[in-house]
């Protein structure tokens, strides 16, 4: 049996960009992703089966709120807005520098702000009614390549299948080019542990149960499977808190454009004290009638063109469980203000925007983590009390942060990899 010298479980952010440096350094990787290696299409179909699939990228909570991530190849990437966001300061204080990642990779990723002709007109009058509040709305920096990126397109959310858009599946795909192994469709159930080490892990693939050896075990399946996967290891409680970073859509309609389909979030501002963050979010048009009909607003099913929609995140509190068959988080008082006022905000400027017919949507989230906090759950090296056996994705951001965690994992990544 082939004993390789990392084996990482998840392809997102941070499990992509720990291949990608060992890889570079010509050791043995095994990456498993229980989601699909197939090539991205932009359809609503493939969207559906990477992050509508009940318990396994989509899950209910008591509220009836949604919670959904990505499963596939890249993770939540490759259907994400590709919202660049630097790391946060709260990592410095754990001793955990990641200046040095963060520069390299900005060297070398297609991060920009879009180019004006990228900036669709929906996205171009929540902009004047932001600035005619008197609201700092600037452009947000994109994970997206300009030159390839198509007007007119609404399919960053479903897949880009132009590659426009940047995914954890280029550092895949760089990883396998230097020689690692990746098996998709594998679901891993435990990691193997001898003598306080870990040593491999126990996986399911083609209905055949089957054993991979490791000198090192980094779980990157994302905070809601990697603290599943230290349960059902006996390296972990039942239950573990998090954070979601919950978001209310909040849309209106103005009769003079014809739009909807562009780049989300192309522009926006984020208030750190409050932890409030709003951008435009122009959304393709089922997603948008999925949204209004959940609401009630079945009259609003036919205006997708000349819709203004504004993204409301807040930064919320840890809380809810992740449990071995459940997740449950549902919003604290201090969580329904924040929303509250951000909701207000976005009305402010979708009125000053000339929109009329105002309604929200109700509340969901897309980035579950803290999980397997820094300092609780792993050290400052991301490693568990389990000697060889790390975690790298969202679940050990130390505290709640509110924005997009894909630069930050990719940092922590590069930072692991170059440690291990």
């Amino acid at each position: 049996m082939t004993i390789y010298d990392a084996i990482i479980v998840g392809s997102g952010p941070g499990g992509a960009s720990v291949a990608r440096e060992l890889a570079r350094r010509r050791l043995r990787v095994l990456l498993l992703e229980r989601g699909s290696a197939a090539p991205l299409q932009g359809t609503l179909r493939q969207m559906a089966g990477i992050a509508a699939i009940p318990g396994k990228s989509s899950f209910l909570h008591r509220d009836a709120s949604l919670l959904v991530s990505g499963m596939t190849v890249g993770g939540t990437s490759a259907i994400n807005f590709a919202t660049a966001a630097a790391p946060p300061a709260m990592f410095s204080a754990h001793g955990i520098d990641l200046g040095p990642a963060l520069t390299a990779l900005r060297a070398e990723l297609p991060i920009s702000q879009l180019p004006d002709e990228l900036i669709g007109p929906l996205a171009a009058r929540i902009r004047q009614g932001a600035l005619a509040q008197q609201l700092d709305w600037r452009k947000l920096d994109k994970l997206i390549r300009p030159s390839i990126c198509r007007s007119g397109c609404w399919r960053c959310v479903y897949g880009c299948p132009f590659g426009a858009k940047w995914t954890a599946r280029d550092f895949v795909d760089e990883a396998i080019q230097l020689g690692s192994t990746l098996i998709d469709q594998a679901r891993v159930d435990s990691v193997m542990v001898e003598n306080g080490r870990a040593t491999g892990v126990r996986y399911q693939h083609g209905g055949r149960r089957q054993q991979a050896m490791a000198h090192n075990v980094i779980l990157a399946a994302g905070g809601i499977a990697s603290p599943r996967l230290l349960h059902a290891s006996g390296l972990h409680p039942a239950s573990s808190s998090f954070f979601s970073d919950p978001v209310i859509a909040v849309m209106g309609h103005v009769d003079d454009i014809e739009g909807g389909a562009e780049v989300p979030m192309a522009a926006g501002l984020y208030l750190h004290q409050e932890g409030i963050a709003l951008a435009d979010m122009t959304l393709p048009k089922p997603m948008y009638q999925a949204f209004a009909a959940q609401v009630g607003r079945l009259d609003r099913l036919a205006a997708h063109a000349g819709t203004l929609s504004i993204m409301v995140k807040v930064r919320d509190e840890i809380g809810g469980g992740i449990g071995p068959l459940w997740v449950d988080k549902t919003l604290t008082a201090s969580d329904r203000n924040k929303l509250a006022t951000g909701v207000d905000m976005a009305r402010g400027i979708l009125r000053a925007a000339g929109a009329r017919k105002i309604f929200k949507s109700w509340h969901f989230a897309a980035h579950p983590g803290g999980s397997v906090r820094i300092g609780e759950g792993v050290d400052s090296n991301l490693q568990t009390a389990t000697a060889n056996l790390y975690v790298c994705d969202a679940s050990v951001i130390p505290q709640p942060w509110g924005l997009p965690p894909t630069l930050t994992l990719l940092c922590l990544g590069k930072r692991l990899g170059a440690w291990l």
